[in-house]
């Protein structure tokens, strides 16, 4: 690559002021310690600042240790990494200060960066019931208590539809500050995105590159993709990040190896508009490859 935007440093405000990292790590799947400590080891030393677990995930406890040894290690303080984790479905907003506390006890932390209600559902409650809506209500408002006391800087909520959203900001004294979806060339969902920008609202994207696996995977295979990121010299990775962070998109992508993160952290490729359009015109394939959660009442 010739062009020199460059995202390792790149940090986005949210309204209160909180900074977030352009480009984070996202830990999905990543159970085993020493697979994890040698991931985040390796992320901090190519510059990663930011990462996401969620109380799902089951590797908080892992996370916490890992960055106990190794920010000591890489000459960094708390304050220097931005951690976010999320709150199960299957909490109750009765449960969700205990729940809180488990992660950050888990994390081994005295506060989070970010705290985000995982999805709109929750388990074992009908997907179309009106308790779902009472529930996220209810919820929102335990976790701006927590935020109110200082506990987490910066709160969101995650796999949220547009409708979702409105219920909160259009009621509660506070809002989202972050909306985490999924978010990639074949599946852009523009109303959300302009009703987030209107409102202040960072998206942060997960599954940037489509599926879970970059092998036989159509995004990464797309013909334009391929295009693009030939004639910038660049992988198609690096593309498809480009393209979400020139939209004003976060992103965390997922990567145990060292290769493929400082691939991911050293994008710097400006698109051309023509580009961007070309790349924005594949949402017409309206692919998702996660959570759907368009069910959900």
């Amino acid at each position: 690559m010739t062009e020199d935007h460059n995202y390792r440093d790149k940090l986005f405000t949210l309204r209160d002021g909180i900074k977030l990292p352009a480009i984070g790590l996202g830990t999905y799947r990543i159970n085993n310690y020493d697979i994890l400590y040698e991931t985040m080891n390796n992320a901090l030393a190519r510059g990663y600042r930011l990462f996401d677990t969620a109380s799902i995930y089951g590797n908080e406890e892992q996370i916490g240790r890992a960055l106990r040894e190794l920010l000591p290690a890489h000459n960094l303080k708390r304050e220097d990494v931005f951690i976010t984790t999320k709150l199960s479905p299957s909490i109750t907003n009765k449960s969700v200060r205990r729940a809180f506390n488990r992660s950050l006890t888990n994390l081994g932390l005295d506060y989070l960066d970010m705290y985000l209600i995982h999805f709109p559902g929750y388990a074992k409650q009908n997907p179309k019931g009106a308790l779902n809506k009472k529930r996220r209500e209810e919820t929102w408002l335990a976790i701006v208590k927590l935020y109110d006391e200082g506990k987490v800087n910066a709160v969101g909520v995650s796999n949220f539809t547009l409708k979702h959203l409105r219920e909160l900001t259009d009621v509660m004294a506070l809002g989202p500050m972050v909306n985490q979806i999924e978010y990639h060339p074949y599946y852009v969902d523009t109303e959300m995105m302009q009703y987030c920008l209107q409102n202040n609202i960072l998206v942060q994207a997960y599954n940037s590159f489509g599926g879970l696996s970059l092998r036989n995977n159509d995004l990464m295979e797309d013909p334009v993709v391929k295009k693009i990121a030939n004639k910038h010299d660049a992988t198609r990775c690096q593309v498809l990040l480009a393209w979400a962070l020139q939209r004003g998109v976060a992103v965390i992508p997922k990567s145990i190896k060292p290769e493929h993160m400082e691939e991911n952290i050293s994008t710097n490729l400006k698109l051309t508009e023509r580009e961007m359009l070309s790349l924005d015109a594949l949402s017409v394939k309206n692919k998702k490859y996660s959570w759907d959660p368009t069910h959900i009442a």
